[in-house]
């Protein structure tokens, strides 16, 4: 009971103060920030307390969008200092004094922990920043806490709930709080849309930064692998893993993208300085990325462009997602550019390849990359341990870590040979020797065509970016936009044509008010959400049903 009234007495005093903050912060772009800081109208003392107090409102409390796993105990102070550096007129980049969020999978050197939503990782703070951490805070960023996220990445079980983590339990799609945030990068969709912080990041191995933009209503941005350092961020998989921004605007993206980019190659990612792997083979050079990526951010860009489309899964949608399809492309073709219909995505004969095979590569990868991730830890339980004591982890602490699914796929994983010597159990030559109908290999179509990965961008380490408006009350619809490998300039100048003919995006006013009081039907959501929960939890032993097609990573 005492619980109970300090939690509503620290409800109310935060709905209080977001009574009393400038209404002009909610929304606002960097540039906007960037702004008022510049002409004396704001602290980045003052923006700080602000999403926090907004995170302590709407995020931790009861039924919460629960998007935030940590807040930073450092984060004024940070934000003291980079106060204190502009009043010497030191700005150190277009993030300066910015709060930004990252996904609990991204290690801070600091007092924040960073466990991938697992008790596994709980325990002593990891030793150093990520590279894109390191980035951020040279940049001037503050660093405000952690999102939560699908535990591991969603790569535990195919039937894990998107969102939800042991450590931090169930991240809610603020639109609507009883619908999916989507995963695994759920904190970071989620608390872009509900304005916990100007930024936050993600990480992506197959649609974690790219699903939760789309359901939520924001921008997300998937560099292409290599653009992004994965240097201290808990992996998946070398070949397709890569870090990037959600906003609500494409040119916040972009100025994110611009301070964590990896120009130089870092020695913790050997994919910074490498040739992408649709380019290996053809003689091509890894480019220079650019040097400002705001630059290429044009209401107008989308005037001459030419841009495929598939229709793959819209026809057979709901209506109001398929009528948000057609004025986008509507709104596309009447801003000039040209629309080509693509009768299919995976075109050739490819699908089985791109799916099977990537599965397989993986599972190869995550059992090989997670050890040498755990040997930079220490003071956690799985510290210089391997995926096989992460299994054993959970299987003695199944109460906290497996109420509701379970690991098959660490099972998985475990089975594969990383030793190097059986080539037969090693996935990696899948992409040399597997053939498609047509007689090519995989490799073959992907040097002759310049691509990164044949299938769907978000298989892909193609730069890819979605982002819609909200179509009605609880849904938020998104399309997507991919480019070649290295092209995000190109993807961010149509991304901005896109968002400025298309569908304007909406807060989510119904669920989470812009400020002030809560407004929700709480208890309805929690009900149904235990129940769901216990049913599924009631269920013994694994499931015998065949996996998802797609499993969002």
């Amino acid at each position: 009971m005492t619980r109970t009234l300090i939690g509503i007495a620290l409800v109310l005093l935060a709905s209080a103060a977001l009574a009393q903050a400038p209404t002009q912060l909610n929304e606002a772009t960097v540039a906007d920030l960037q702004h008022m800081m510049a002409t004396g109208q704001l602290t980045s003392v003052q923006l700080t307390q602000y999403y926090i107090d907004r995170i302590m409102a709407l995020d931790q409390s009861d039924n919460g969008a629960n998007s935030v796993i940590e807040l930073n105990p450092d984060a004024l102070n940070i934000a003291a200092n980079a106060d204190a550096m502009r009043s010497k007129g030191k700005v150190l980049g277009p993030l300066h004094g910015i709060p930004v969020l990252l996904k609990d999978n991204i290690d801070t050197g600091d007092r924040m922990q960073t466990t991938a939503g697992s008790f596994a990782l709980a325990g002593k703070p990891a030793l150093k920043d990520s590279t894109v951490a390191a980035k951020l805070r040279a940049g001037g960023a503050v660093i405000l806490g952690k999102t939560n996220l699908s535990e591991w990445a969603n790569f535990r079980s195919f039937f894990s709930t998107s969102g939800w983590s042991g450590r931090g339990g169930l991240t809610h799609n603020p639109y609507s709080l009883d619908r999916n945030a989507c995963g695994s990068s759920s904190g970071s969709g989620a608390a872009a849309a509900a304005n916990f912080a100007a930024i936050s990041f993600g990480s992506e191995t197959d649609g974690s930064i790219v699903c939760p933009a789309n359901v939520n209503s924001v921008v997300g941005l998937k560099p292409t692998v290599g653009v992004t350092s994965r240097g201290g961020v808990v992996p998946i998989s070398h070949t397709q893993d890569t870090v990037g921004p959600h906003a609500r605007k494409v040119a916040d993206a972009a100025a994110a993208l611009n301070v964590v980019a990896s120009r130089t190659p870092d020695p913790r990612d050997p994919a910074t300085s490498g040739v992408p792997l649709g380019w290996q083979g053809t003689g091509k050079s890894r480019p220079s990325l650019p040097a400002d990526y705001t630059a290429f951010v044009d209401p107008n860009g989308l005037a001459g462009a030419r841009l495929g489309v598939t229709r793959q899964g819209i026809d057979n949608a709901p209506p109001q997602v398929v009528a948000a399809f057609d004025n986008a492309i509507a709104a596309i073709q009447a801003a000039g550019a040209t629309v080509v219909d693509l009768d299919a995505l995976d075109a050739r004969g490819f699908p089985s390849v791109t799916a099977d095979g990537e599965f397989e590569v993986l599972l190869y990868d995550f059992k090989l990359d997670v050890q040498k991730y755990f040997a930079t830890r220490v003071g956690v339980p799985m510290a210089n341990k391997t995926l096989a004591d992460a299994i054993v982890f959970n299987n003695a602490h199944a109460t906290s870590e497996m109420p509701y699914f379970f690991q098959e796929i660490f099972e998985l994983a475990n089975l594969m040979d990383t030793s190097g010597t059986d080539p037969a159990n090693n996935p990696q030559p899948i992409f040399t020797s597997k053939q498609f109908p047509n007689g090519e290999t995989y490799n073959q179509p992907l040097r002759s065509l310049h691509l990164c990965q044949l299938g769907a961008g978000r298989r892909a380490g193609l730069p890819h970016r979605p982002g819609a408006g909200c179509q009605r009350a609880g849904d938020a619809d998104g399309h997507q936009l991919h480019r070649h490998c290295l092209q995000r300039a190109d993807a961010d100048q149509v991304g901005r044509g896109v968002r400025a003919r298309g569908a304007a995006r909406r807060r989510p006013v119904g669920t989470l008010p812009a400020d002030g009081a809560l407004h929700r039907k709480r208890d309805h959501y929690k009900h149904r959400r235990d129940d769901a929960h216990a049913a599924e939890a009631a269920q013994e032993g694994y499931r015998t049903s065949a996996a998802p097609d797609v499993i969002e990573t």
